[in-house]
């Protein structure tokens, strides 16, 4: 099965993704240590005091961007899965897993970095176009057998 070279590439940039996610986790604990701001009350404590069990807006942006790739990846480690089974190009089927990795990273960065508007909704529309393609060549691939 390892053999697959589509399955491959698809293991490698999920790996990169849920890599990523680690990353954006790691972040957001930081800021959490650098703001004073923490979710659970024994955490506050052990850093200063209770007081620092509150909110922070870059905390909170930390973990919409996380909670947001929570709710692309996982899609995608689905279709990417599927459609890596149903022998696509490789050349076409890298473009699909490498644009929505560019497109992720990007969105990431935009969200993180609060850059200007429409950036972070083009990253993620960007990374959209591979989901939507994956979908329909499944669906596509599936009804025939349906």
């Amino acid at each position: 099965m390892l053999g697959n070279d589509v399955l491959l590439c698809f293991i490698f940039y999920s790996t990169l993704l849920i890599s990523k996610m680690y990353v954006i986790a790691i972040i957001t604990g930081q800021v959490r240590l650098r703001k004073k701001a923490f979710a659970n009350p024994e955490d506050a404590v052990r850093h200063g005091g209770v007081q620092f069990c509150r909110a922070d807006p870059d905390v909170d942006r930390c973990r919409r961007a996380h909670r947001n790739d929570m709710e692309n990846i996982f899609p995608f480690l689905f279709l990417g899965a599927v459609y890596s089974m149903l022998s696509p190009s490789y050349g076409i089927a890298r473009l699909h897993f490498l644009v929505y990795f560019l497109g992720r990273v990007l969105h990431s960065v935009a969200y993180l970095l609060a850059l200007k508007p429409p950036t972070r909704s083009i990253a993620y529309i960007v990374a959209q176009v591979p989901c939507l393609s994956m979908a329909i060549q499944i669906l596509l691939e599936v009804a025939y057998y349906a």
